[in-house]
């Protein structure tokens, strides 16, 4: 599978959990992740799922820019979207397939705190 970024090779990573393993794609080059369907919120809560984020947040602002990619598994365009629960982090959806986030964003993602909502806030200004 090629990155829907960079288009640069991604590799899969397996992480072992409870009832099996959920195998994710990360980029060689700017280290984003591909998700399908259901398993960034398989990992969400799980400790062992900490490593898999392993890129630079910075470079993946860069790559955020991004906005006209297509999905890695079918190649129809992916929607930008805004993260229901943390309004200030957004990435990539394929209503079919999965979803992309850059270096950074998982680790945002998975890791839900009181500050999140004031991020929300901040980016809601910002947008306006």
């Amino acid at each position: 599978m090629q990155c829907p970024k960079c288009d640069s090779s991604m590799k899969e990573i397996k992480i072992s959990i409870l009832h099996g393993n959920v195998v994710v794609d990360q980029c060689e080059n700017c280290q984003g992740l591909w998700f399908d369907h259901g398993e960034a919120e398989a990992l969400k809560g799980r400790w062992m799922a900490d490593f898999v984020d392993s890129g630079d947040p910075e470079s993946g602002k860069a790559y955020d820019e991004v906005r006209d990619i297509k999905c890695p598994r079918c190649g129809k365009p992916m929607k930008h979207v805004t993260d229901p629960k943390q309004k200030h982090l957004t990435y990539e959806v394929c209503e079919e397939h999965g979803m992309f986030m850059d270096a950074g964003e998982f680790t945002d993602y998975k890791h839900e705190t009181p500050m999140d909502l004031f991020r929300g806030l901040v980016a809601l200004v910002k947008r306006s």
